[in-house]
């Protein structure tokens, strides 16, 4: 006796948000709804780039197509964009985003962690 199987819904999600993480090597691309629930995401390894290719703009630009196609598959109309790190691939991601027709960009905002007294510093050395 086979169980049957149940068909997995197609989710519409027409708000949502792009964090854009962008490090020194890598760049990821996560696209989640309102709430924070992931709907779809992409990286430069997952894209065909290894070693330092990866940290190109134009790697980030291919992540951030790949990214918006899914986003695009799920019904998605307006985002809100949160950049965060100090990589190469931050202003070609944002540029990819605003050049897709298909979304509305209602705020950019950037959440790089900025450290308000850095760590503790070494003790003193002794003579």
């Amino acid at each position: 006796m086979a169980v049957a199987k149940k068909k997995k819904e197609k989710r519409v999600v027409e708000q949502g948000r792009i964090y854009i993480k962008a490090t020194f090597n890598n760049t990821i691309i996560t696209v989640t709804d309102v709430q924070g629930n992931v709907v779809a995401w992409s990286t430069t390894g997952a894209n065909g780039f290894k070693g330092s290719r990866k940290s190109t703009p134009f790697a980030a630009k291919v992540t951030t197509e790949a990214a918006l196609r899914k986003a695009r598959e799920i019904g998605m109309k307006t985002v809100e964009v949160f950049v965060k790190g100090p990589g190469v691939g931050r202003e070609s991601a944002l540029r990819a985003i605003g050049s897709a027709e298909s979304l509305r960009i209602t705020a950019i905002s950037d959440i790089t962690p900025i450290p308000h007294n850095g760590c503790r510093p070494p003790k003193q050395r002794r003579t």
